[in-house]
């Protein structure tokens, strides 16, 4: 196994993430790569629950990825050494988060594809949060070796529904069972290999029954590279050839600048991991090729950028923490700008404080490379770090910069949860708040009504999940209740006047705090909105923020049913104030009252979290699973036929009726059917729903 080196230059560094729809291959086809790259020297398979970067019991028992784990590895690649720092994500769309916080710091990407189902469900979810991070991306169409595998109908789904810009770099060659190998296209040769534990790829041939597909894609590749370089059209034009080395550096620019996705398909578990390795180290941006990032300077509020570069300022992000029972909290950071040393102190800018970096580690999944100092465009972790959590920034004392957080879904499921026994109490409150702290979309709280602590997550198998983690992490055995709704409330009507008065008078100093608000519906984009409207001095300026205050204690809990209050824009414009009573906690009950009374003005509504669902069953089953999604609720939006005697059904339900459908989906379709759940939008309850609602938490 190669080792960290200090001199490698940037070009070189590759920090890539591998994302997909689940079961794509991704974990299979990382376990591929770190093989190659001699990072491993037996290949563990997902199944037998004995991949490298699988290393949680959970993953290994389940077959799914949970937690994204870093790996670095090196490939040869033309005469020179590449180190590629690679990501494999989960593709359940209940751990999205861990896609998210991932595609925020890598450089590139490489999408997997099921290449006998092409565009999946949670392919479109990550390919969307990769446009959102603008990252540069390949994609690899696996599995075309099985049955039912078709690389030209897969791809087609990925021009019609993710980008008309995916362009294909090789052709396999063979169908299903004897696919052995690919048509590359740029060198217009073929490789093929002999089975898949052969780790050679021969050059032959390029079989003539293909020569028209061949050609067909060669013409679309060409035209669009030479759309690059002026030079490369005038060429092209011309009839003059143009070499493999101008058409690299073409694809390379193309990819990068997002105006190509490369397309290239086999068999992950196949020699053809080398190909994706080479397209890895051709395509994909290495730090220097990306734009500087930007940050706030804390001080003016101006918008200030770092490159990447060993001579600028440290900068750096934190996008993931982990609890580690043999050395203690991990905190992951992808560098910047600069230099880290071990030994050294840093500045969190997003916390205001100062952090001691005792010891700074390279990671090859759950094996760890000890190192003296990382540097712009690694990334490593830090061991030991007290106060900084996912999404701060961590920069130079004397150079201040602020990098843009990382924003996640609200969780939209909670359960109550209680320690079996009372000696199980206060572990239970320790692992609670590690687990919390590792994965931002997991909340812990108390009900101070009832006293029970709530969890709350993306869907029921991330909480199902935490709570397994607790017994074997933390040795934390707890009881759980029935899956529980986030509803949230809002207003749908104005109230232009709502006034809050807090008068108490009982002997020595009194509480006075008077204001007036007006409370109006907000877009869901704007969130809460507080505007101080105040006039001649009628509140002193130093007591509206203790009417905010009061204002958002109050939305913690609605006027209908006692749930948080969202999207709405609350204006202070009139009160009075006392010149020796007055007070800052008069004045945050004053808002508190009048925020409630506004509410109660305003025609309160409740809303719920609507989930997107999309179902694939046999043709057979169709009727039966539409008949079932309408029962709940549901707004069947349309079905597809995507082969294979397969349909998929998309829909909008809302969350309260989709706990178990899992089992129920089985059932219907004899264990054929699958389904997809994300969060889509929060959505008005039926006014016969939000009765029984109400009367529930009465």
């Amino acid at each position: 196994m190669e080792t960290y080196d200090i001199k490698m230059p940037l070009e070189f560094v590759r920090n890539i993430g591998i994302i997909a729809h689940i079961d794509a291959g991704k974990t299979t086809t990382t376990e591929r790569l770190l093989y190659f790259t001699g990072q491993i020297h037996k290949i563990g398979e997902v199944h037998e629950g004995a991949a490298t970067t699988d290393f949680m019991e959970q993953e290994q028992e389940r077959g799914i990825t949970i937690m994204s784990a870093a790996v670095t590895c090196f490939w040869g690649y033309a005469g020179k050494t590449y180190r590629v720092n690679i990501i494999d994500t989960p593709g359940h769309v209940d751990f999205t988060a861990e896609v998210e916080r991932s595609l925020r710091i890598l450089d590139g990407a490489v999408v997997l594809f099921d290449g006998r189902k092409g565009v999946e469900p949670q392919s479109e979810t990550v390919w969307r949060q990769a446009n959102k991070y603008n990252v540069p991306r390949i994609c690899f169409m696996n599995k075309v070796n099985l049955i039912g595998g078709d690389f030209e109908k897969s791809f087609g789904t990925i021009q019609d529904r993710l980008s008309p810009k995916a362009t294909a770099v090789n052709l396999p060659i063979g169908r299903e069972t004897k696919l052995n190998g690919y048509v590359d296209l740029i060198k217009m040769k073929a490789y093929q290999y002999d089975g898949i534990d052969s780790p050679e790829l021969v050059e032959t041939e390029i079989p003539e029954e293909m020569n028209d597909m061949v050609k067909k894609y060669r013409g679309i590749l060409l035209e669009r590279l030479v759309e690059q370089e002026d030079s490369l059209m005038e060429k092209y034009f011309a009839g003059e050839e143009i070499t493999v080395d101008e058409l690299y550096g073409a694809l390379r620019k193309a990819t990068i600048a997002g105006d190509m996705y490369p397309v290239i398909g086999g068999d992950g578990r196949s020699a053809m991991a080398k190909t994706l390795l080479d397209y890895i180290a051709i395509c994909l941006p290495s730090p220097i090729d990306i734009p500087a990032i930007k940050g706030i300077d804390p001080k003016t509020k101006k918008e200030i950028e770092r490159h990447p570069d060993e001579n600028e300022p440290f900068s750096s992000l934190v996008f993931k923490i982990v609890s580690d029972p043999h050395i203690g909290t991990l905190s992951y950071l992808r560098i910047y700008s600069g230099t880290l040393k071990a030994g050294s102190y840093v500045y969190n800018s997003t916390k205001g404080i100062r952090e001691r970096i005792s010891r700074l580690i390279l990671m090859h999944a759950d094996d760890r490379e000890e190192v003296e100092m990382l540097r712009a465009g690694d990334i490593g972790a830090i061991v030991g770090l007290k106060n900084s959590t996912t999404g701060d920034t961590l920069c130079d004392e004397k150079e201040l910069i602020v990098l843009e957080r990382i924003i996640f879904t609200e969780p939209v499921v909670s359960q109550a949860i209680e320690p079996a026994t009372k000696s199980d109490e206060e572990k239970m409150g320790a692992a609670l708040t590690k687990l919390a702290k590792e994965d931002p979309t997991f909340l812990v709280k108390t009900d101070h009504e009832t006293g029970q602590t709530i969890i709350s997550g993306m869907g029921e198998l991330h909480l199902e999940i935490m709570v397994d983690r607790m017994k074997r992490e933390f040795n934390v055995i707890a009881n759980v209740g029935k899956p529980q709704v986030a509803y949230r409330e809002t207003i749908k009507d104005i109230c232009e006047e709502s006034e809050g008065r807090y008068v108490k008078q009982s002997g020595g100093k009194g509480q006075y705090g008077h204001c007036w608000l007006k409370i109006e519906p907000n877009k869901s984009s704007e969130g809460f909105e507080f505007v101080n409207a105040i006039k001649g001095g009628a509140i002193p300026r130093e007591f509206i923020p203790s009417i905010q205050k009061g204002v958002m204690e109050a939305m913690k809990s609605g006027v209908i049913a006692g749930y948080p209050v969202v999207d709405i824009k609350v204006t202070v414009y009139d009160g009075s104030y006392h010149d020796v009573d007055s007070s800052e906690a008069a004045f945050k009950v004053a808002g508190s009252m009048a925020f409630k009374s506004g509410c109660k003005m305003a025609k309160p509504i409740l809303l719920e979290p609507i989930m997107k669902v999309e179902v694939e069953m046999p043709d057979q089953n169709m009727g039966d699973v539409t008949a079932s999604l309408s029962s709940k609720r549901g707004q069947i939006q349309g079905s597809e036929s995507i082969g294979n005697g397969i349909t998929r059904v998309k829909a909008f339900i809302p969350l309260a009726e989709l706990f178990g459908y899992t089992s129920e989906l089985r059932s219907i379709t004899s264990g054929r059917g699958s389904a997809n759940v994300e969060f889509e939008k929060y959505s008005e309850v039926p006014k016969s729903v939000a009765e029984e609602i109400v009367a529930g938490n009465a």
